[in-house]
């Protein structure tokens, strides 16, 4: 162990290769998360409101379901329900040899998969590169997934799940003790102007709209990359969630005009916007406050 962490130390090629491997493997599982976390809050939203329905009087229990979450039950084909086996879910390898192809039924595997496999080995590789071996490459890394999952759910469902986006805040706070990213003090303050700054913006929208204009995930995500990389990174988030929102955007509204497109949620851009951060964001800190 001691000579792998040396050769880690001593070899950033080493140490992002390692990770490029270690990301594709998490990859796969980010597709579960992707996909089975919003079923799983939509089951248990839908089975807390059949409680409430039921009269006080009713004692019956509700009749029990097949498990459901993210290990259970085992990933299978949508379309004839075959099981997937271990040499199939090697990640990317597997779907390029079944060349994109249910092994059973020959149904089409959403090309999907093995790009949100290939993304997130990538971007952990780099990750790794740009830290080097340590606890905040670690750090790096694991909110590194936790913003793709993020992207890839809040673009499919318009939900940035608290199970999620909770713990990312403590995380971040937890990171920053010895100061990883930036002092407790900035963390802490950066998740209470993260959340303040989009509530603020909201409350507004409503008042003259009378609606909102943004989910409270929203509001949780920030005050998460505020905890992380403290509050001076407000602005630099900001400048990237408008950045990937031009870029993002102005693909949508493309779409819409082509007529396969719809309406594109805030988290992604907050999401891209982090990843940004996490890498270039005091670059950016530094031209934003040495112009003031």
């Amino acid at each position: 162990m001691n000579q792998l962490v040396f050769v880690f130390q001593q070899s950033p090629l080493v140490f992002s290769g390692f990770l490029l491997v270690l990301g594709l493997l998490v990859g796969s599982f980010l597709n579960v998360v992707i996909h089975r976390l919003p079923i799983m809050i939509e089951r248990q939203y839908r089975q807390e409101c059949a409680e409430l329905d039921r009269p006080d009087d009713f004692v019956e229990p509700m009749p029990p379901r097949p498990r459901y979450n993210l290990v259970l039950p085992r990933s299978g084909c949508p379309h004839c329900g075959h099981m997937i086996t271990e040499l199939e879910n090697i990640p990317l390898f597997s779907w390029l040899a079944l060349r994109g192809k249910c092994s059973e039924c020959r149904a089409p595997i959403s090309v999907r998969y093995p790009l949100v496999e290939l993304i997130t080995g990538l971007m952990t590789a780099v990750v790794g590169w740009h830290f080097g071996f340590g606890m905040t490459a670690a750090g790096g890394v694991v909110l590194t997934w936790a913003l793709i999952a993020l992207f890839f759910i809040d673009a499919d469902t318009f939900l940035l799940p608290d199970s999620i986006t909770l713990p990312l805040v403590w995380l971040g706070l937890l990171f920053n003790l010895d100061g990883h990213f930036v002092p407790l003090t900035s963390a802490v303050l950066g998740a209470v102007v993260g959340y303040l700054m989009l509530w603020s913006v909201n409350h507004v929208y409503r008042l003259v709209r009378g609606h909102d204009g943004m989910g409270y995930g929203d509001f949780k995500l920030l005050a998460a990359l505020g905890a992380w990389f403290g509050w001076q990174s407000i602005p630099a988030i900001v400048l990237f969630a408008s950045v990937a929102g031009v870029i993002i955007g102005g693909y949508t509204l493309w779409a819409r005009y082509r007529g396969f497109g719809r309406e594109f949620p805030f988290g992604p851009y907050l999401a891209v916007a982090g990843w940004l951060t996490l890498l270039w964001g005091n670059r950016v800190q530094d031209f934003i406050f040495g112009l003031s």
